[in-house]
């Protein structure tokens, strides 16, 4: 009786130039990732940006206008980003070496 795993991943096979398998390469190293595992991320991560672009956000009329209430209404500042945009940058400090 043989004893094999059900595998739930699939293979995805695909044909590279090699300056474009040597780019994906040197960014999976940079990111101490595997090619396979760069190139998954990456792929996922463009296919839920365009799945979020096509995706319709349906409402009711009243809804849309409660919506365009809101975005209507002035702006209200929130204390901790006021804050945090008053600081210098770190590259604006006096690093006390001079």
């Amino acid at each position: 009786m043989s004893l094999t795993a059900n595998r739930k991943d699939h293979p995805l096979s695909m044909r590279l130039p090699d300056a474009d398998l040597a780019l994906i390469d040197r960014a999976a190293g940079l990111r101490g990732r595997s090619r396979t595992d760069f190139v998954r991320e990456a792929a996922v991560r463009a296919a839920e940006d365009v799945l979020m672009d096509a995706s319709l956000v349906r409402m009711s009329a009243e809804g849309f206008a409660a919506f365009m209430a809101v975005l209507s209404e002035p702006a209200v500042p929130v204390t901790p980003m006021v804050e945090v945009l008053r600081r210098p940058a770190p590259w604006e400090r006096d690093s006390g070496q001079g």
